[in-house]
């Protein structure tokens, strides 16, 4: 498989999630065939659908990989298991939610995969960590400064970067 670039967007409102998010970022550079090449600051924010849960913490990351678009959701799935995710509830709180954004310049329709994510453009918890990866990044053939006008990005608190520093090689 070419090598492409991916971007993830990472989020935990249960058990530490500032740990949980900077945890998964180190284990994405773990994945077979993968190497984190950027990592966005961490973002405070509110849960989008029921709101009697605590606040999200929010990141994205840019991976170069190997893998295919459904070996790479694998993967993704298989971390999130790791760190005890357990799907109770539409939009309900996790310990983490890894979700494939963008790999490379695809449109994918698969059962379980919709790339680019199906909602991200509606989400500034997601458009905004990965403007701040890649601000010329595209969406649906639109910037995502484009998207990001259109949206409430009020309440989203940047926190401190996290020490991440991972070369590109694979």
């Amino acid at each position: 498989m070419p090598i492409q670039l991916a971007y993830i967007g990472l989020g935990s409102n249960l058990d530490s999630p500032i740990e949980q998010v900077r945890q998964a970022l180190d284990e994405l550079d773990t994945l077979p065939l993968t190497r984190l090449v950027a990592a966005s600051s961490l973002y405070a924010t509110p849960p989008v659908g029921p709101q009697n849960q605590p606040d999200f913490i929010n990141a994205a990351a840019a991976l170069k990989t190997h893998l295919s678009p459904l070996a790479l959701l694998d993967q993704l799935q298989a971390l999130e298991q790791r760190h005890r995710r357990q799907r109770q509830r539409r939009w309900g709180p996790r310990t983490l939610d890894l979700d494939l954004l963008l790999y490379g310049q695809q449109t994918l329709v698969y059962p379980r995969l919709r790339v680019p994510h199906l909602h991200m453009h509606e989400r500034a918890f997601v458009l905004v960590p990965l403007h701040e990866l890649d601000p010329t990044l595209l969406c649906r053939q639109r910037p995502l400064s484009d998207w990001l006008t259109g949206l409430d990005t009020s309440e989203i608190q940047r926190l401190p970067a996290p020490d991440v520093t991972h070369t590109a090689t694979i």
